[in-house]
C-alpha cells in the first residue's frame, strides 16, 4: 500500500479574503494529498481579520498570533516563512499550499520547490507574476469561487424547454492558449499527428503554473479545443475505462 502524501495549507490572512475559505479546500480536494497542517497568519487583535475568526473552528484552521509591531504586513509574512521552513525540515509533508496575493513569498516558493516539495499557489488575480511563477500550480481565488452560469432555456415549437448551447467568441487570451496547444501538438503527436488530450493538459501545466482552463470561461479543455476548431478530435476505446480523447492539428 503506497504511504499517504501530506500537504501543509499555509493562509496569510493579511492578503486574503475569509470568503474564500470553503473554495480552498474544495480545490484541495483534487489534489492526491491529505492537509496534516492548516496554519493562518495575522494579527488577531485587529477587528480587520473578524472574519476569519467566525470559520477558524469550522475548518479547524490554527492561527497563529504576530502582533503588529511596526508595519505588521512584513511581520506576518516573517512568521509564516519561518513556520513554512520548520515544517519543511521537520520531514512530515510533502507538499505545501500557500494562500496569499503576496509577491514577499517569491523566495519562500522557489526554496520550497528546490527541496522537493510540490507547491500549490492561490491568490488573487493582483498576484505579482513572480509569485505565480515560483509555484508549481497557482490557482486564481476569484475563479475557483465562481459559480458555473446555467445554461439558457428556449422554447421549442412543441411547447417543450430545451438548453441551448450558448457560442463564447474567443477571448485573446484564449486564442494565444490555441497556439499554445497547437505548438504543443507539433512537438509531442505520434506519427500521425495525433496526441492524448490529457497529456496536453498535463503539458500545459508544466509550462504556465496558473494553467486552469476555468481561467478561459471553459469547464473542460476538450470544450474550448471543440470552440476553436482549429483541430481534429477522435476519442479511443479504452476497454473498461472511459474512450480517451485524441486531438491532432487541422
Amino acid at each position: 500500500m503506497a504511504e499517504e502524501k501530506k500537504m501543509a495549507v499555509l493562509i496569510d490572512a493579511d492578503n486574503v479574503s475569509a470568503d474564500y475559505i470553503g473554495v480552498i479546500f474544495e480545490e484541495l480536494a483534487n489534489y492526491p494529498y491529505t492537509v496534516t497542517y492548516k496554519h493562518i497568519y495575522g494579527d488577531w487583535t485587529n477587528t480587520r481579520l473578524a472574519g476569519w475568526k467566525k470559520v477558524l473552528l469550522d475548518y479547524s484552521i490554527t492561527p497563529i498570533q504576530q502582533y503588529s509591531y511596526t508595519t505588521g504586513k512584513n511581520a506576518t509574512d516573517s512568521a509564516l516563512i519561518i513556520d513554512a521552513m520548520d515544517i519543511m525540515y521537520s520531514g512530515r509533508v510533502d507538499a505545501f499550499c500557500i494562500v496569499s496575493s503576496d509577491s514577499d513569498f517569491t523566495r519562500l516558493a522557489s526554496r520550497l520547490r528546490e527541496s522537493g516539495m510540490f507547491l500549490i499557489g492561490m491568490g488573487e488575480k493582483k498576484t505579482p507574476k513572480p509569485f505565480i511563477s515560483a509555484c508549481e500550480v497557482f490557482k486564481y481565488l476569484e475563479v475557483i469561487a465562481k459559480v458555473p452560469e446555467p445554461e439558457p432555456v428556449v422554447q421549442t415549437s412543441t411547447g417543450k424547454k430545451k438548453k441551448t448551447q450558448k457560442e463564447k467568441p474567443l477571448s485573446e487570451d484564449s486564442t494565444k492558449l490555441i497556439n499554445l496547444i497547437r505548438k504543443i501538438v507539433d512537438e509531442g503527436s505520434d506519427e500521425d499527428g495525433w496526441m492524448n488530450l490529457g497529456r496536453v493538459a498535463n503539458t500545459l501545466q508544466k509550462r504556465i503554473p496558473d494553467y486552469d482552463i476555468r481561467n478561459y470561461g471553459y469547464s473542460k479543455l476538450k470544450q474550448l479545443v471543440i470552440a476553436s476548431n482549429r483541430f481534429k478530435i477522435e476519442s479511443r476505446p479504452a476497454g473498461e475505462y472511459a474512450p480517451i480523447t485524441y486531438i491532432a492539428n487541422k
